[in-house]
């Protein structure tokens, strides 16, 4: 690790988490478990605090929805000791993709490579 990225890592929050907050993890956090991302799930000894330390950028929505229902206080139990049950018809999880190539794009869209033209508008001109 080279003193830059060890400076970065004392000081910012958005490349990993600080110096700080791992010795924090490290001393008054049980590791619970981690999701397929490799993000890391905390809670204190009393079961009373939950946080997660992220691999890369800090992107909640990067968290998938049986670990965001466990971080919430929404089930006591942690994925890892008892996993959710999931219907054949739900989708993946994805993390936001907003600002990214994959960012959805509705069909008229000028970002489109394809954008179809617009039939049900018709441009105001003064007279």
């Amino acid at each position: 690790m080279s003193v830059f990225s060890k400076i970065m890592r004392a000081f910012t929050w958005w490349n990993g988490p600080t110096l700080n907050t791992q010795l924090w993890s490290n001393r008054k956090g049980v590791k619970v478990g981690e999701d397929a991302q490799g993000n890391v799930f905390f809670q204190t000894a009393d079961k009373s605090r939950r946080w997660v330390m992220y691999n890369g950028e800090p992107e909640a929505s990067r968290v998938s929805p049986e670990w965001h229902g466990w971080l919430h206080h929404t089930w006591a139990e942690p994925p890892t000791t008892a996993p959710l049950v999931h219907r054949a018809w739900e989708k993946p999880h994805l993390p936001n993709m907003t600002g990214t190539p994959e960012a959805y794009a509705p069909a008229g869209s000028l970002r489109r490579t394809d954008p179809k033209k617009r039939s049900d508008y018709e441009a105001w001109s003064p007279e």
